[in-house]
């Protein structure tokens, strides 16, 4: 779910490129299913970085989280969101955020599709 819309980031935020990705050569295409492969690897980093600093950072700053009703995980999830274009960009995948705007944009909106995905598809558990 994470890479359909990450992939709808992407395609409504101008600030979110995506390009495809050939595993083999380390060669950029933009097909189809170049994208899509490329959306997959970036949802795994995605989610590890999700999982390992999220339970962190809301432990550090809950009194922040406290003080803005929560508003502050909006800039944290864009902040997540631009540190994963960071590390897609070491690892030569082609995503990349132009700035924090767009980072906080993409985070929002994956935060969005996350939801209507998990309100249409239901809970696997």
């Amino acid at each position: 779910m994470s890479a359909i819309a990450l992939g709808v980031a992407a395609w409504l935020v101008p600030g979110i490129v995506v390009g495809g990705y050939h595993l083999t050569g380390h060669v950029v295409h933009n097909g189809t299913l170049d994208k899509a492969v490329t959306l997959l690897v970036v949802a795994v980093i995605f989610g590890v970085i999700n999982t390992l600093l999220k339970p962190v950072i809301k432990a550090l700053g809950c009194g922040l989280y406290v003080l803005t009703l929560g508003l502050v995980a909006i800039i944290v999830n864009g902040l997540l969101l631009w540190l994963v274009s960071y590390l897609a960009g070491d690892l030569s995948l082609p995503f990349h955020i132009t700035g924090f705007v767009a980072a906080v944009e993409g985070a929002l909106i994956v935060g969005i599709v996350s939801w209507a995905l998990h309100l249409l598809l239901g809970d696997e558990r």
